[in-house]
């Protein structure tokens, strides 16, 4: 009787958590008891059956700087993965997201266990910035599972064999939302208008952000009195915003993860640190104003390599600013309260912006199959293809 096929995830990240659980529930739902998996994960992970030697919350790291003084315990953890591949001899290794660790272990694998096949699930946004990097992923992984079909162009024109899966963002539920319920639990009435912040879910994001979203807010709170205003505490960082919140001078309706759909459901205009969260507010319609900041000796080491025009996934779709875009020196309280005003004044803008965010999402491939499903399927071809070779 042949052994089950055993398959190593690596994800050094919360979404990368996710992204693996939902590969490895795919992968049992075809192979049953068929299937082992081995691997470097999160919470979400483990409860589908990989047990990580170590907690990957302490590798969420952004920035080159905050990557820098990082670097020996990177390199220790990248150690600690490739040890742990050659004790298991996996038939494939997954590198889910997280550039930087996860293609420092690619770099070691390929060495160590040259018969294994690599594949790389999220590869880095090239179209944004460092195009350079898929030359980099193309000679360290066989496949890549891209999430967008721009992605694919960038790294097969570098010979890399390219699947492009879809965004698991792209296929949030919202059906069960309920934005009415939600106002009626927190006493905001159906006409009051609601401006949603969602700081972000790094700490590094939290610390930068934070103070900007608060100024612009206390500005729109003392011209408008009646606006209500809600926080989204992401869960890896609720304590931290919690607290922070918690000092602001006025009423605000923190937001656990349970009910966020229903809050941006309930939004009349969003306050967003830009990531994935973009792609669910406009899931639910809500316009929004994007902002970020880094750390300012990271950013002014990054700047000479941003090459795309937006950092906004469904700006980039488009090739249009649908939504406004502060970013570092812009990213100030000053422009979020010109931009707040504007949609929170006219009802006409807010549902312009909010179609043409719903178009752009059908343009990065919404209402296509599940990417774990898609995702599943590919590695199994690449672990079929080698074995075919081999023989």
């Amino acid at each position: 009787m042949s052994r089950p096929l055993k398959i190593m995830l690596v994800a050094a990240e919360a979404s990368g958590d996710a992204l693996g659980a939902g590969l490895a529930k795919a992968l049992k739902a075809r192979l049953g008891a068929d299937v082992v998996f081995v691997g470097v994960g999160g919470p979400k992970m483990a409860a589908e059956g990989v047990a990580s030697p170590f907690d990957i919350a302490e590798l969420s790291i952004l920035g080159w700087l905050e990557g820098l003084k990082a670097y020996g315990l990177v390199k220790r953890r990248v150690a600690d993965t490739v040890a742990q591949a050659v004790a298991e001899k996996p038939d494939a290794v997954v590198l889910i997201d997280s550039w930087g660790f996860t293609i420092r272990v690619a770099k070691a694998l390929k060495e160590a266990l040259p018969g294994v096949p690599l594949i790389k699930y999220v590869g880095p946004q090239v179209w944004a910035s460092r195009p350079g990097r898929a030359k980099t992923l193309a000679a360290s992984v066989d496949h890549l599972l891209a999430l967008y079909s721009f992605d694919a162009p960038w790294f097969e024109k570098e010979g890399l064999a390219t699947t492009v899966v879809g965004s698991q963002a792209l296929h949030v539920d919202m059906s069960g939302a309920d934005p009415a319920a939600f106002r009626a639990r927190r006493g905001i009435a159906p006409d009051a208008d609601l401006l949603l912040v969602l700081p972000g879910s790094r700490p590094s994001e939290i610390r930068l952000m934070t103070p900007v979203f608060e100024g612009a807010v206390a500005r729109l709170k003392q011209e408008n009195p009646a606006l209500e205003i809600a926080v989204i505490a992401a869960g890896t960082v609720a304590d931290d915003v919690a607290g922070r919140v918690a000092t602001w001078p006025f009423r605000v309706h923190l937001v656990s993860e349970a009910e966020k759909y229903d809050a941006m459901k309930a939004a009349t205009v969003a306050l967003a640190t830009s990531g994935t969260v973009s792609t669910e507010l406009a899931l639910a319609g809500a316009p929004m104003i994007i902002g970020y900041r880094f750390q300012p000796l990271s950013y002014a080491i990054m700047k000479p390599f941003f090459t795309g025009k937006y950092a906004t996934l469904f700006n980039h779709a488009a090739d249009a600013e649908i939504a406004r875009e502060l970013i570092q020196t812009d990213a100030t309280p000053e422009k979020f309260v010109a931009e707040a005003r504007r949609l929170l004044s006219d009802p006409a803008a807010r549902r312009e912006q909010a179609d043409r965010q719903t178009a752009a999402l059908d343009l990065m491939g919404r209402g296509g199959r599940d990417p774990s499903e898609i995702s599943a399927d590919a590695v199994l071809r690449v672990i079929a293809g080698r074995a075919a070779a081999r023989t």
